[in-house]
């Protein structure tokens, strides 16, 4: 494309057009200049496509965290390679990740999205997924930027960071991954920084992202995450999504001809859009491509290999594990049958298929047996689960509508069955809805397989009532609560109950009206303007039963395996968990089958630490993440010894949540989140405080031993005579001394006290993932740049300071490990 030729044909109109989208998921198209319109999809762990409800099945790959504790950076661009390949099959050159924003505390509901606590982790494998997906020519939207750490109020909170933690911690990634990447796109967070909405902060966008790093590229908002018009458009946002464009339409040319927006700031965002067009053009993709997959077995191997790369063996005593294939198994929990592959909210997607626990536990025992033993959902289980359309198949069947409820004879628009009751219609397109505002059916049966009391449950973004042989079990409508549903923008979750028949069929039918018709006003929440609804229905269960029955197989084998943890309703966007525990009964679970059975190992699955009160009484502990398709398989790989540990934290574990940095200032207070720990985030806090986290950052344990030794410093120059001298050169030779294969991870960390400020008694500077066979030694090489692991923020001088002085370089396999000097 000649760009400023292209520029100088458009018009003020058309140039207005190209800043917004143009519905949920596609820019403007400018057919007369050969403009095409291009997709975006959501990605931070798999590629969703352009429909949010009832999409094309996709790859899921482990959350964020999971990704991140593989601490291997060429596994993580092969990752990256597989989310572009799919983008490519599912029409759409703009992918929405990956979610780059540091933890700071356990409760941040998208936790789990993000890599690390850490800045240098989490860039590094922020590069790594960008230089994976943008080598297929898909541009990579690296997101939240930033300050986008917590769920509550996050449209209006004022994230206040000081400067220099600003620097070190939460710019700092996003800088790796600009440095060693190149990503050609950015999505502004939702929340203020330092008293102005990041959609409008040219000193981010502009003087930072674009003068000072160099960046070429998109910049992208939030999905109504863009809160004026002229504003944003000054500051170096380029794209307002999604369309169509509430600010911008209309009132951006009033902005231009009343000078609000220059022409020259107008004609900046517009060459951003076509040097976008440019890059992806040879991607040769349409905006109305039919949507595919790349469900292979190659892409079925790659995701389990990183999911089980990423599980992290807490703790091992007596050797436990591996598991014996022969002895009797029984596998127990509210996960076991569960399959928790993601988190919720933008990061959730329909997966090609999923492997639970037991059924990856299943492959491998010789004699299995199971108990449920606790629940584990926070909302009534979605009803597809025991539901079949009027067709037969399993699901039920949904019909859309133009008229409401009331009106007699009315003809539905479209019908299709579902397998999914959590439906957020957003996206959902038709020639003959041409607003906001339509009317849905669902209706599917039930045949009970013993008499028993059902919950049924309906949550909406709108107004629903749920019939059961058309009695009203349960009205949503009449009178509504706020909740923390779609994205922060429903309702609660109103439950009704009715007691049904062996071997009965029973019609099961939802009348809904879209979000115009809600009664609830929510003021902070991310208003989405269509909204869905969630239908749950099970049978309600005796939960001492379930315990009892748990205790008795758990005495009943040799070994058991007890899967635990949270899921999409405990961890989620649109809100922060309430506190760090795990669902009510769980630990009690633990704690019983624990004294039942002294040879337990505890499987927890989530993206960010929960309590483990009984953490001295299970003698084997595995963190396995949301692990994706492959979850279930990945854990079994694990338990049984087919692939050997080599997982490691990503973030620090710590006892409760009252020791985490962030505890007193997690939440907007008075509209305002304080980072009152400054620097101190994660495993610095716990180092700088002396309080022992129940398991420290990069702590991972594997079935055989390694030993580090001979730790060597050079400057680049002094290792290559051509080299700048910029560098150092961190060796070490790391020897399996234990009787397998495996992998470890060598972690450097720096150490400078100097007088000037206050620093943190280690950081995170580089690491290396590398394998050893049993018996053999492998020299590492970490090469790091001098200026970036020796240079703290001058808030006076506003710059890189690095200071005189002797920097103390240590080297080991965690935090808090045994480190070399």
């Amino acid at each position: 494309m000649d760009m400023e030729d292209t520029l100088s044909k458009l018009t003020l109109d058309e140039k207005i057009d190209l800043l917004s989208g143009v519905d949920f998921w596609h820019t403007k198209a400018i057919p007369r200049l050969g403009i095409p319109s291009l997709r975006m999809s959501d990605g931070p762990n798999g590629v969703r496509g352009s429909r949010l409800f009832n999409g094309v099945p996709a790859a899921c790959t482990p959350c964020g965290t999971g990704l991140a504790a593989t601490w291997d950076v060429q596994l993580i661009e092969d990752i990256g390679q597989m989310m572009g390949r799919e983008a490519i099959a599912k029409g759409a050159s703009l992918l929405l990740g990956p979610t780059v924003n540091i933890q700071r505390s356990p409760l941040g509901g998208r936790g789990f999205e993000s890599f690390s606590e850490d800045p240098v982790l989490s860039g590094k494998m922020a590069a790594s997924i960008v230089r994976g997906i943008q080598s297929t020519k898909v541009v990579s939207v690296m997101k939240h930027f930033v300050g986008n750490d917590q769920e509550e109020q996050r449209q209006r909170s004022d994230s206040i960071i000081p400067a220099r933690a600003l620097r070190e911690v939460y710019l700092l990634p996003f800088q790796i991954a600009e440095r060693e990447a190149k990503p050609k796109g950015y999505m502004t967070s939702y929340n203020k920084l330092n008293g102005t909405h990041v959609s409008e902060n040219r000193q981010i966008l502009q003087d930072i992202l674009r003068d000072e790093w160099g960046f070429d590229g998109l910049v992208v908002s939030d999905w109504y995450g863009t809160y004026s018009v002229a504003d944003p458009i000054n500051a170096g946002l380029d794209i307002e999504m999604p369309g169509p464009s509430r600010w911008r339409a209309g009132l951006a040319k009033l902005s231009v001809n009343t000078g609000k927006v220059s022409m020259h700031a107008l004609n900046q965002r517009v060459r951003a859009i076509l040097n976008t067009v440019d890059r992806v053009a040879p991607l040769n993709l349409s905006a109305n491509i039919t949507e595919g997959t790349v469900d292979t077995p190659e892409t079925s191997l790659k995701l389990r290999q990183v999911a089980s790369s990423g599980i992290v063996l807490l703790k091992n005593d007596r050797n436990l594990l591996p598991l014996d294939k022969q002895k009797t198994t029984a596998i127990i929990g509210p996960n076991a049958k569960y399959a928790a592959y993601s988190g919720g909210g933008s990061a959730t997607l329909r997966p090609y298929y999923v492997v639970t626990p037991f059924e990856g536990v299943q492959s491998y025992a010789s004699s299995l047996k199971y108990a449920q033993g606790a629940i584990a959902y926070k909302k009534i289980p979605m009803i597809t689960s025991i539901s079949k359309a009027p067709d037969g198949t399993p699901g039920m069947e949904m019909r859309i509508y133009v008229q409401p409820h009331s009106v007699k004879d009315r003809v539905a628009i479209e019908k299709f069955n579902i397998d999914n009751t959590n439906c957020f219609l957003n996206d959902y397109k038709h020639p003959e809805i041409t607003s906001n505002l339509f009317y849905v059916e669902v209706e599917g049966s039930i045949m009970p397989e013993t008499d028993a009391e059902y919950l049924f449950s309906l949550t909406v973004n709108g107004t629903g009532r749920l019939y059961v042989d058309g009695e009203e079990v349960v009205d949503n409508e009449t009178t509504q609560r706020p909740g923390d549903s779609f994205f922060g923008s429903g309702t609660a979750e109103e439950v009704g109950s009715k007691h049904l028949k062996k071997d009965q069929t029973y019609t099961v039918l939802v009348q809904f009206g879209t979000a115009p018709t809600s009664k609830i006003s929510k003021g902070g929440a991310t208003q989405m303007g269509v909204g869905g609804l969630q239908i749950g229905g099970c049978v309600k269960t005796d939960r001492a039963a379930l315990l009892e029955e748990a205790v008795a197989v758990a005495k009943s084998v040799d070994q058991v395996v007890l899967c635990v943890g949270l899921n999409s309703e405990w961890e989620s966007e649109g809100w922060d968990r309430a506190h760090m525990d795990l669902p009510p009964g769980s630990d009690e679970l633990v704690e019983a089958i624990a004294a039942a059975n002294p040879n337990v190992v505890v499987v927890n699955q989530s993206g960010t630490p929960v309590t483990m009160p009984w953490a001295d009484k299970a003698p084997a502990i595995v963190q396995a993440w949301y692990g994706g398709n492959e979850t279930g398989n990945a854990i079994a790989d694990i338990l049984f010894g087919i692939t050997n540990p080599s997982g490691k934290l990503s973030l620090s574990w710590p006892v409760r949540l009252e020791d985490n940095p962030a505890f007193i200032n997690m939440k907007p207070d008075g509209g305002k989140v304080l980072y009152g720990e400054g620097v101190h985030v994660g495993y610095r806090w716990y180092e700088k405080t002396k309080v022992d986290p129940l398991f420290a950052f990069g702590h991972g344990l594997s079935y055989t031993r390694f030993k580090m030794e001979n730790l060597v410093i050079n400057t680049d120059s002094e290792c290559d005579e051509k080299a700048d001298g910029e560098s150092v050169v961190v060796s070490v030779a790391v020897t399996n001394t234990g009787s397998r294969d495996g992998s470890e991870v060598v972690q450097v960390y720096m150490s400078h006290q100097t007088t000037t400020v206050q620093r943190p008694l280690n950081e995170l500077k580089g690491f290396a993932k590398v394998y050893v066979p049993k018996g053999e030694t492998r020299s590492v090489d970490i090469r790091m740049n001098r200026k970036y692991v020796c240079s703290f923020w001058d808030e006076s001088a506003d710059a890189w300071v690095m200071e005189q002085g002797t920097y103390h370089v240590l080297v080991g396999n965690s935090s808090r490990g045994e480190l070399l000097r």
